[in-house]
């Protein structure tokens, strides 16, 4: 299951949507804004990882400083994005995961 983050409940609903209908298992996850200080540093504007814990979380909120007021989503792929083995029709390694997803929000987007 990908963590699934967004600024904008309609683009968010859209993906999920898609990924249901490819057959890929995404979760919505906040953008906690508790987690922001994570991500602050000493020697730097920012850093590009946070504590021990929340680090989707905090991978979320750095993309969300440079985005502005654009409607983003961003699927956390680390978990399954790769399998370390074989099971049921994905193999062991790199599993693609989020094409198919991506390929169906294209063709929502292209039927309009």
């Amino acid at each position: 299951i990908a963590g699934l983050f967004s600024n904008d409940d309609d683009a968010a609903a859209t993906v999920v949507a898609a990924a249901k209908r490819a057959g890929e298992r995404v979760w919505r996850m906040p953008l906690a804004a508790d987690y922001r200080p994570m991500i602050d540093s000493t020697i730097a504007d920012m850093k590009n990882t946070g504590d021990r814990w929340g680090g989707a979380i905090t991978a979320a909120l750095l993309l969300e400083e440079f985005v502005g007021d654009v409607p983003w989503v961003h699927l956390d792929i680390a978990g399954p994005g790769r399998a370390d083995s074989t099971r049921h029709y994905v193999q062991k390694g790199a599993t693609g995961f989020g094409v198919r997803t991506l390929v169906a929000v294209a063709e929502d987007l292209a039927a309009g």
